[in-house]
């Protein structure tokens, strides 16, 4: 599938300054939600490490080098959800795509597991990335952590997304999260990367809440 190019136009919004204590409030919430989430992601992490094992064999965790703050690289960790040779089958499955553009969502993607299912469905394979938070690496709100294959073809909107930190939640992820085209995702993430604000960022994790409940737009 393709995307004509005109549907991913930068907005037209200029990037709102931001002053030094925003920075400092954005990174005090960061650690009053990632701490404690780090106390359950210890609790949980034997049982549901016996759980992804069992299911399939391979490690318990997944983890990727993405794109972060300032286009440097950071590795990001998550649950597995997938067979050990999802990577292989990739290019077998890439016709299952859900979503317009580079990116690949298929709600019955073959190369996921029966608990990887469920660790979707319930966002809890995301829960090991509060480590990155914790390191900087990370914000709890921010555009998605990416890889240069999600935007080939359109790396110049890489640019404005490495303004900020990417994220464990965001504005495309309380707005529909996979059920929305690639268009949309690349614009939300590039608003939020031009006007984000400790208010916004409070919002969004708020409605993060029912967005996890229900697993709208979960794969």
């Amino acid at each position: 599938m393709t995307t004509d190019r005109a549907d991913l136009a930068i907005p037209v919004t200029e990037p709102r300054a931001h002053a030094p204590w925003e920075f400092a409030a954005k990174r005090i919430l960061d650690l009053v939600v990632a701490i404690p989430a780090t106390i359950v992601l210890a609790l949980v992490a034997i049982p549901l490490a016996v759980l992804i094992r069992r299911d399939s064999p391979g490690p318990t965790f997944f983890t990727s080098r993405r794109f972060g703050e300032g286009g440097r690289t950071i590795t990001i960790v998550k649950f597995r959800t997938m067979y050990r040779d999802a990577e292989q089958r990739l290019e077998q499955a890439r016709h299952l795509s859900n979503t317009q553009g580079p990116s690949f969502k298929a709600a019955d993607d073959p190369r996921i597991t029966r608990v990887g299912k469920w660790l979707r469905r319930t966002s809890i394979d995301e829960l090991p990335q509060v480590l990155c938070v914790l390191r900087g690496d990370m914000s709890i709100v921010g555009p998605r952590p990416v890889q240069s294959i999600d935007f080939r073809g359109y790396e110049h909107l890489l640019e404005i997304r490495n303004l900020v930190k990417p994220g464990l939640t965001g504005l495309w992820q309380v707005s529909g999260r996979s059920n929305l085209p690639f268009a949309e995702m690349a614009r939300l993430d590039l608003h939020y990367a031009h006007r984000w604000s400790v208010w916004l960022d409070l919002w969004i994790i708020v409605r993060t809440i029912p967005a996890v409940l229900f697993g709208r737009g979960a794969m």
